[in-house]
């Protein structure tokens, strides 16, 4: 059989800051408990994941300032929209990131939500910090790349 690729993946929310202020060195796919309306509203495309970051305690990864807006048919039944969820992993992946975490300058952050094979997913990613120099740098390369990608383009008309 084929390796699987994204099919089946329908992205919700994605963490484009994250990518500019840190350098992401791992990542790992997550499930979350989510309640019912809360998964409707996901469907409805009501997520961010802008301001939110990953804490491990006990033993369990949770996520925290994830915002999922209320669901408008949902009444008594939603939740508040900025509650902690906790992130299903394994307990040796746990182990493993909150030794990483130990050290100084890392942190987990959400990279993005995603629906794969009909589940939420989370994928969260183990991130050190950038220094304003490095994002000077990422900026003045991705304006580099623009440039010869727009050059490419007029010499092939």
């Amino acid at each position: 059989m084929a390796a699987k690729s994204n099919e089946g993946k329908k992205l919700i929310a994605n963490n484009k800051k994250a990518f500019h202020d840190y350098f992401v060195e791992e990542q790992l796919e997550t499930g979350i408990e989510l309640f019912g309306t809360e998964v409707k509203s996901i469907r409805a495309g009501h997520c961010s994941v802008k301001e939110a970051y990953v804490f491990i305690r006990h033993g369990e990864l949770f996520v925290e300032g994830m915002n999922i807006s209320p669901y408008e048919k949902g009444n008594i039944f939603n939740k508040d929209p900025l509650r902690t969820r906790r992130l299903l992993a394994h307990k040796k992946e746990i182990l493993k990131y909150d030794q990483k975490l130990k050290e100084k300058g890392y942190t987990l952050v959400p990279l993005e939500v995603y629906f794969k094979d009909g589940k939420v997913k989370v994928n969260i990613g183990l991130c050190k910090g950038k220094k304003l120099y490095d994002k000077r740098e990422t900026i003045a390369k991705k304006d580099v790349e623009r440039e010869t990608e727009r050059e490419m383009k007029i010499r092939l008309r």
